[in-house]
């Protein structure tokens, strides 16, 4: 198994691509924290993975509070004694043209998908080099490589994810840490379900392989980035966009 007896935390995982990367890490052998702010569907979900076997448990948090993450890393490290990847899958949209986008909107975003990212790597830094040789994936998005109408917010907010990745790969690599991030393309999730039919036909023309991904298809290449197979991949953005971006 690729992530046995590995231990690693994966926010914003209580649906879409996150739940499939904590299924998929629990299948490799992981023990996995799942983390997200919708305390009952992460218990849900959490407790149907640990009746078919698997080592998995939920606790809630709010990325965007630090405090929060403070309690969540510190609970993590008494229960676990440490952790050896992190995931930092949480994220939020709320779309908008530029001219009609409000502070509120532009400044949540950012406070849930970048400083969300910020507290959460801060907080859990010490337990990754404790492990001396940890690994950090970072949820970037096409949008923050090449933007997208209608998502200033969330573009910069990626742009900003990538920009971090490839610091901490240069500033954590001689801890033994490994940072990397996925750019996913159009996923099939909860986001992607509300746009309208005519809308999703426009955007898979544009889409070498003709289809939306699936989450599976991201989580596949966080399990990649987690594994010893990428020991030597450092302050990358993989894209899984199906071409959408070339």
């Amino acid at each position: 198994m690729r992530l046995k007896d590995k231990t690693a935390v994966i926010t914003g995982s209580a649906n879409g691509i996150g739940l499939a990367a904590v299924r998929k890490f629990a299948v490799e052998g992981c023990r996995v924290i799942m983390a997200d702010y919708d305390e009952q569907k992460g218990n849900d979900e959490a407790e149907k993975m640990r009746e078919k076997g698997y080592k998995v448990v939920f606790y809630q948090v709010d990325v965007a509070n630090r405090e929060s993450v403070n309690r969540l890393a510190g609970t993590v490290t008494r229960e676990f004694g440490g952790i050896d990847i992190l995931v930092n899958n949480a994220g939020i949209t709320r779309d908008g043209m530029m001219a009609r986008m409000s502070e509120e909107d532009f400044q949540r975003v950012l406070e849930v998908n970048l400083t969300g990212v910020f507290h959460c790597t801060q907080a859990f830094l010490p337990a990754l080099v404790t492990s001396g040789k940890g690994k950090i994936i970072n949820t970037a998005s096409a949008s923050g490589l090449f933007g997208n109408v209608g998502q200033t917010n969330y573009a910069a907010s990626k742009a900003a994810v990538i920009g971090m990745t490839k610091t901490w790969a240069k500033e954590f690599g001689a801890k033994g840490i490994n940072v990397n991030a996925v750019a996913p393309g159009v996923i099939e999730t909860e986001m992607t379900a509300k746009i309208p039919e005519k809308v999703k036909a426009q955007m898979n023309a544009l889409i070498p392989l003709g289809k939306f991904g699936k989450p599976e298809d991201a989580a596949n290449a966080y399990l990649f980035l987690a594994s010893e197979e990428s020991d030597y991949v450092n302050g990358i953005v993989l894209q899984v966009d199906g071409g959408i971006m070339m």
